[in-house]
């Protein structure tokens, strides 16, 4: 009987599989932002690069869990190929994109400047939006204020009961003594999670004081220069203290509770960002999470973030969730031209036969006059023409996000973490389009 040699991977791969393009892409990258396995345990080493790549080309297919991109290194033949045949378990692929943030921001810009390379890519327009993705927690995990206050005093005096009667227990020699002290043990953890809870509440409403500082003594120096005696009404300093039903959530602090719209149920989320060339690419230029359900002071963050690593956009295009005075007067000194709907009216047109019944809706009323003058500059027909690549750039990517690839939850947990990985989901997309783009 003849030997059966172990075959040549790369026979069994397509030559126009994205994973040849993967490779080709992560070849370039510097090794001095990668993390590795110091434990000096005996545990198998991989290249960085190969951990990288194959947790973008996973994702780019849709495969997020460490365990099930282990399994993959086993039965896909174009994973197996990228890994050279080799196996790394979940536990390093897990580690590896938990502690390699540096790596995968480098090789997000990498991508991006391997597009303009191939002049795909030329910064001009650019769409901003968010999108709302489940954190790793359940919404039923989170207490108030308050609650967490009450439920601290509640487990003092059952943690107090029970170590009186566990005394009482040893010294009668009965069994219940043995188990009492797991009971004593579990409400005591229980207690330490509302303590922090509470402690976590305050420590956000500190910052928050603290951020509305400059805007307080602003306004009270301006109070004082009125002219008169009369001042008018005293101004409140801002309130360091949390609020009775302020929640925060046990698994997973950072996120906070969202919903879409008024129609929508709350779900424990955070609000990820993207800015999405709108000249035909569709690549994700930038990226962020922001634990705030509110766009309202995201759209700067974005532009500062293409600006500095892409280059000066010429326009940007935002629906009215990003309306900030503000940042406005800010691309205006930057010489960018915005693009951003002041009403939720102009964010869509009104189909002719709408199915919904219409509904009251309360109009905004607008009174100040850059806000004025941006709504005057989406009615014209330029701007209604340029508004309108907003939805046909921004949007189409989050549903390919959501529904092609299927990521709709975090794996991690935390805003660094969550931040890690958002990063890399956009990595994965940027280098799945950028390999559509070359190939057609």
């Amino acid at each position: 009987m003849p030997l059966l040699l172990p075959p040549d991977l790369r026979e069994w791969v397509r030559e126009d599989d994205m994973v040849h393009f993967v490779l080709e892409a992560v070849k370039g990258l510097r090794l001095t932002h990668f993390q590795a396995n110091w434990r000096g345990t005996g545990s198998a080493q991989y290249p960085p690069k190969t951990l990288l790549a194959l947790l973008i080309y996973c994702y780019a297919n849709g495969v997020f869990s460490s365990r099930r991109i282990e399994a993959a290194t086993y039965r896909d033949v174009a994973v197996r190929y990228l890994t050279a045949d080799t196996h790394p378990d979940h536990s390093t692929i897990c580690a590896f994109r938990r502690d390699n943030s540096s790596a995968i921001h480098e090789a997000f810009l990498h991508v991006l400047k391997l597009a303009r390379e191939m002049r795909i890519l030329k910064v001009g327009t650019m769409s901003v939006d968010g999108t709302q993705i489940q954190a790793n927690a359940s919404k039923h995990k989170s207490v108030t204020y308050d609650r967490a206050g009450e439920l601290d005093k509640q487990l003092e005096l059952d943690i107090a009961a029970l170590m009186k009667q566990a005394e009482s227990a040893d010294a009668q020699g009965e069994a219940d003594g043995r188990t009492l002290p797991e009971e004593i043990a579990r409400r005591e953890k229980l207690r330490e999670k509302m303590q922090q809870a509470r402690a976590q509440l305050e420590q956000r409403a500190r910052a928050r004081a603290e951020q509305e500082r400059a805007a307080y003594e602003e306004k009270v120096a301006g109070r004082e220069r009125r002219p008169g005696r009369s001042k008018g009404r005293k101004i409140q300093p801002p309130d360091d203290t949390p609020g009775g039903g302020e929640q925060v959530n046990l698994t997973d602090a950072d996120s906070r509770l969202m919903r879409k719209n008024r129609r929508s149920e709350y779900k424990q989320a955070y609000n990820a960002q993207a800015a999405v060339d709108a000249d035909g690419t569709q690549l994700i230029l930038s990226q962020h999470v922001t634990p705030c359900a509110s766009d309202a002071n995201e759209l700067l963050p974005s532009v500062e973030a293409v600006r500095d690593t892409q280059g000066k956009p010429e326009a940007v295009l935002a629906d009215s969730g990003y309306t900030n005075t503000d940042a406005l007067a800010a691309l205006e000194a930057q010489e960018i031209e915005a693009y951003v709907a002041v009403s939720r009216d102009q964010n869509h047109t009104q189909r002719q036969y709408e199915f919904r019944p219409r509904t009251k809706r309360s109009v905004k009323v607008v009174k100040h006059p850059r806000l004025l003058d941006m709504r005057e500059k989406l009615q014209t027909d330029a701007g209604r023409k340029m508004y309108a690549k907003r939805k046909q750039t921004v949007e189409p990517v989050f549903g390919i996000i959501k529904h092609v690839l299927g990521f709709r939850q975090f794996l991690l947990r935390g805003l660094a973490k969550v931040s890690g990985e958002w990063e890399l989901v956009c990595l994965a997309y940027n280098v799945k389009r950028l390999f559509r783009l070359q190939s057609a």
